[in-house]
């Protein structure tokens, strides 16, 4: 604890003595953490709740601040924005982004690997069955001040220099029912703050996810996979022909349900988008079936052991993950969302009501 509590004094010194050394805004120099084994998070859903304490602060990389392009014309097939340049297209739908390439899935596999190990990470996860990859938890070096301390001592003592933020990103590649592949890109975040009034020691703590971070990589991927940069700028920051419907959570039969007022495609992306952001693991789904399978470990109650942050740092010791279906039903423009134990049957325990807690939370 020592050495974070000298890393972020360090960094606040570095950046009083130097504020005019801000960063550009669509700078990216990731790096991937040297023990990231230490950071890898179980999916534990008392981790995932907003806290607006923490909101993430003036990123280094910025849609925003991305050169503006032309709009994007509406799809006559979907309510979502789209351009289109060779076989890939950037989709929009509220906040949301995702790439279209009309390119078999296991075709795009080893690219999309290459491409976020040439942007500094290592996976954690590639799993080419279910068209899952996570990287490990990784630092934007870019976003350290590159002051005159740094510049005079940072090369023998860049250990000690930290942004006090890690990033990890889950990329899905999903065939929808056109027969071209749809690639998904979703943003986890932690923040290092210290754990107590007297300053002497620090803690990890979740941030919330970052469209931007997403967006400015799904522009990237673009760029590798054939698109100019110019052009991948240009339709990146096309805007949103809608904005999204609300969620809601509701009690159906006795049974805890998100309700979502829009169809079935818009629900099922959603719904995939909210459990790669909210770190569940996703073992497999079905699209006919409106199913994710799911693994999930229930918080631990026992006041005696330390909770999650007490075990960031000793992922082995956690609870042993729990099975369960997330099920997606429309009718129409009304979906209902709801949770089925590793059998199938309904589930309306607390672990459901939690499950249904956090997906509705992500929604809004």
């Amino acid at each position: 604890m020592k050495a974070a509590t000298t890393r972020l004094s360090l960094l606040a010194l570095a950046m009083a003595l130097s504020a005019c050394a801000a960063l550009e805004g669509d700078k990216i120099d990731y790096k991937s953490a040297a023990k990231g084994s230490t950071l890898e998070v179980p999916p534990d859903l008392t981790q995932l709740s907003r806290d607006s304490r923490y909101a993430v602060p003036g990123g280094a990389v910025s849609a925003a601040a991305m050169q503006a392009g032309q709009a994007a014309q509406p799809s006559g097939a979907a309510n979502a924005a789209a351009l289109q340049l060779g076989d890939v297209r950037i989709q929009r739908d509220g906040n949301q982004r995702w790439l279209v390439v009309n390119r078999p899935a296991d075709k795009l596999w080893e690219p999309v690997r290459d491409f976020w190990q040439e942007n500094g990470f290592n996976l954690a996860q590639a799993e080419s069955n279910v068209g899952i990859m996570e990287t490990d938890w990784a630092e934007n070096r870019a976003k350290l001040p590159q002051d005159f301390v740094r510049s005079t001592i940072g090369k023998l003592l860049d250990s000690l220099y930290s942004t006090g933020e890690r990033d990890k990103f889950r990329t899905r590649l999903e065939r929808n029912a056109s027969g071209v592949t749809e690639i998904y890109i979703t943003h986890r975040g932690m923040i290092e703050v210290y754990g107590n009034v007297s300053k002497d020691s620090t803690v990890w703590q979740p941030r919330p996810s970052d469209p931007e971070l997403e967006t400015e990589f799904l522009r990237r991927l673009m760029v590798k996979l054939g698109v100019s940069q110019e052009q991948s700028k240009a339709i990146a920051a096309a805007p949103a022909p809608r904005a999204q419907a609300a969620a809601r959570m509701a009690t159906v039969n006795n049974m805890p349900v998100v309700q979502l007022d829009e169809g079935f495609d818009r629900s099922w992306r959603r719904v995939g988008l909210a459990l790669d952001r909210t770190g569940f693991t996703v073992e497999d789904r079905n699209r006919n079936e409106g199913t994710y399978f799911v693994r999930y470990v229930a918080p631990n109650t026992d006041k005696k052991e330390p909770g999650f942050f007490g075990k960031l740092f000793n992922s082995a010791a956690a609870t042993p993950p729990l099975k369960y279906r997330i099920v997606v039903r429309s009718q129409g423009e009304s979906t209902t969302v709801s949770v089925l134990n590793e059998a199938g049957a309904p589930d309306a325990s607390a672990n459901a009501e939690r499950i249904v807690r956090v997906i509705t939370d992500d929604l809004k």
